[in-house]
């Protein structure tokens, strides 16, 4: 008999519902033409993105025309922080939280040719206020970026007394998004938002990102034709908006159930033998949770848990290489391997919770076993990524 697959790792993609793949199709159907163009067909194309573009700005709590559209959210993220730092000519400097992930950083250090100051955070990942308003009193600081929820720790940043800063400071505020939207309350606080439809269960290959009008932002690009330059997949679309319809029904109930079995995952990972927990146990995300095993790597418990039919996720949880060692995790003063990142969407219940703690001991030890460590063992010592020869 074909072996049951078990999902854990919904953070960033999640599994499309039926309701969302039938938009998928509908999109092909009636949305094949390309809505920038005039006649009938087309304007039935446009009539879709308006509607989709419509019911995720409901969610966002802006006006429609404050959305726009992205091959995906990364390149929504290069967007967005190299067209709000283009506006503010004259000023450099760009301010990110120290576990932003690396597409935002990456597209920081290239639009302020690499005048980039990242702030510290505490042991929960929580940025630093008072660090963050002394890096924000710079008169050549362009924006602050600083994420809602971290994909590795699902810690949630306290949106609202950080914008009361950077507003303060006269600093546009870029919020990463892309863990929390369809998760939990939609963020308030921001002055531009980047989200991630296939994170809520929608379609890979779309980006969400909204500018608030009172933001002065400039093309960072050749084509000088707004956000969506080139067109948009409007089966995409459509899909990403039906699907976070679909959370948002049910947020609630969702949101309290997963927060359930994330706290559960929580507390009888604390007490295995050379486990810990990371990430604030309170002020976090209702999905996600990352664990620190002592003495084994990642990757190894990954590959085990995965024979027997329970994917999770291991390494950096931003890296282009998975299996990098999270620079997060460094950053809140944790081993930064050994992690592995549990992402539960709404399709797990219990016995599949039940299930995966009930394995994760024996697989843990199986792997300390192969690696010549007995119990917890000896930590090896961490070598940073550029200190690392290949066997």
């Amino acid at each position: 008999m074909a072996q049951t697959r078990t999902f854990l790792d919904a953070s960033g993609s999640a599994p499309m519902t039926s309701r969302a793949l039938e938009a998928v199709r509908a999109g092909f159907a009636d949305g094949w033409a390309d809505p920038r163009r005039l006649h009938a067909e087309s304007r039935r194309a446009q009539g879709l993105v308006e509607g989709s573009r419509e019911a995720i700005a409901d969610v966002l709590g802006c006006p429609s025309h404050e959305v726009a559209f992205s091959p995906s959210p990364v390149i929504a993220l290069e967007r967005v922080v190299g067209a709000v730092h283009t506006a503010r000519r004259g000023r450099e400097r760009i301010v990110a939280s120290a576990v932003e992930r690396d597409a935002t950083l990456h597209a920081a250090y290239y639009y302020s040719s690499g005048h980039v100051e990242t702030v510290q955070v505490d042991e929960h990942g929580h940025l630093d206020l008072e660090a963050f308003a002394a890096a924000l009193d710079y008169p050549d600081v362009t924006l602050a970026a600083v994420e809602h929820v971290n994909h590795e720790l699902g810690t949630s940043q306290r949106l609202d007394a950080v914008h009361e800063v950077t507003a303060a400071h006269e600093v546009p505020l870029v919020v990463d998004a892309t863990a929390s939207i369809g998760h939990m309350e939609t963020p308030a606080a921001w002055d531009a938002i980047v989200a991630n439809p296939a994170d809520w269960g929608g379609p890979q290959g779309v980006g969400v990102l909204a500018v608030r009008s009172r933001t002065r932002w400039l093309p960072a690009w050749p084509e000088r034709s707004g956000w969506e330059a080139g067109g948009v997949s409007v089966p995409l679309i459509l899909a990403s908006a039906v699907a976070l319809q679909e959370r948002m029904e049910n947020l609630a109930s969702v949101e309290q159930r997963l927060s359930a079995l994330v706290e559960r995952i929580r507390s009888e990972a604390a007490r295995m033998d050379g486990v810990r927990v990371v990430g604030d146990p309170i002020e976090r995300a209702p999905h996600l949770v990352t664990l620190v095993c002592d003495g084994v790597d990642g990757e190894a418990v990954l590959g085990r848990l995965d024979k027997e039919g329970i994917a999770i996720g291991s390494g950096s949880a931003c890296e282009h290489d998975g299996f990098e060692p999270s620079r997060v995790l460094s950053a809140i003063g944790s081993p930064s391997t050994g992690n592995i990142r549990i992402g539960l969407h709404p399709g797990v219940d219990d016995a599949a919770v039940d299930r995966f703690l009930a394995l994760l001991p024996r697989v843990i030890a199986d792997a300390r076993s192969d690696a010549g460590l007995a119990g917890r063992g000896e930590v090896a010592e961490e070598q940073p990524a550029w200190g690392r020869v290949n066997d």
